[in-house]
């Protein structure tokens, strides 16, 4: 059976009288659920909070400690993506230098199937990507600087059509480019694969879209995909059942890896000075949650800091 709506009042009963759940400001939780939601705020961070076995809150959990990890993921996704989208910019041109650097400005190149891997496999995707990119050049009027290189110029590069394209989009073009072009972007990164660089463009598609629908990034975990393995992963001695890593593969200490080989060395540190001052500073508001086991929710080993010791 669904569950029923309930208002906000007896959401706030329910949480003081069933689930055990300290609340000294009715009218403060109130507002809070009013502009966040009860599945946002309690259904997504409750977790951390409750006694598995009880499935009611730990004693002297208040709403501010669960308020207050919502806060902290709010922050976090603010900062992560504010640098995936440096990334994202990055292989954005990165992807049309290469293209138009083989192939030529014209986008009759860029909407020719036989300027893209010729895998079979890959028939239908490239096929679909030519459509999204002949919408763009030939169709789309809502972009002004679209419609001024059509009627201009008649032709429009491909570097301003990879200006409208998503992240998932860049993503799916990148893995549809032939090796050659594959090489040239890959080789703007140090020690970065192509296939290695198609993961994480991957990866970091699906944690763009958990900060840009304001899901619960802290804790993420990928499903589907999963980073590559580094030298930092040996280096700094990640635990391992068998031959497969178990942090930095699927969770955000992967992305922080990530980060770590694709943004420019004063860009990382600048991200991981701001995300050792983000933790530190949940962990003086709330002491309900230990340092520890937020950096294990996170995946970060507890000298994740040390991540810039190690050469790239």
């Amino acid at each position: 059976m669904s569950k029923p709506y309930l208002p906000y009042g007896q959401q706030i009963q329910k949480l003081i009288h069933d689930k055990g759940l300290v609340i000294n400001d009715i009218n403060y939780a109130e507002r809070m659920l009013t502009d966040i939601g009860y599945f946002s705020l309690i259904g997504g961070y409750k977790n951390l909070f409750i006694n598995p076995m009880t499935r009611k809150y730990v004693g002297g959990t208040t709403f501010e400690d669960i308020l207050a990890l919502y806060h902290f993921d709010e922050e976090l996704r603010t900062l992560t993506f504010s640098y995936l989208i440096k990334v994202e910019q990055k292989i954005r041109q990165l992807i049309s230098d290469s293209f138009c650097a083989s192939f030529g400005e014209s986008q009759i190149q860029y909407l020719s199937p036989t300027n893209y891997n010729q895998n079979s496999k890959f028939t239908n995707d490239v096929a679909k990507l030519i459509n999204i990119l002949d919408y763009h050049a030939n169709k789309n009027t809502e972009k002004s600087y679209l419609v001024h290189q059509r009627k201009v110029y008649g032709n429009v590069p491909l570097w301003v059509t990879t200006k409208i394209l998503t992240f998932g989009q860049l993503s799916k073009f990148y893995g549809l480019l032939q090796h050659r072009q594959q090489s040239m972007i890959s080789k703007a990164y140090s020690n970065v694969s192509e296939k290695a660089l198609g993961q994480y463009l991957g990866c970091l598609t699906l944690f763009r879209n958990v900060c840009a629908h304001n899901e619960r990034l802290f804790s993420h975990n990928l499903v589907q995909r999963e980073f590559p393995d580094t030298p930092i992963h040996k280096k700094m001695n990640l635990p391992m059942t068998g031959s497969m890593y178990t942090v930095g593969k699927r969770d955000y200490f992967g992305l922080v890896i990530a980060f770590r080989y694709l943004l420019r060395k004063d860009e990382f540190l600048l991200y991981k000075k701001s995300l050792k001052k983000l933790i530190n500073q949940y962990c003086k508001k709330s002491q309900r949650l230990t340092k520890t086991d937020l950096l294990k929710h996170m995946g970060l080993p507890t000298d994740w800091e040390n991540i810039t010791r190690y050469k790239i």
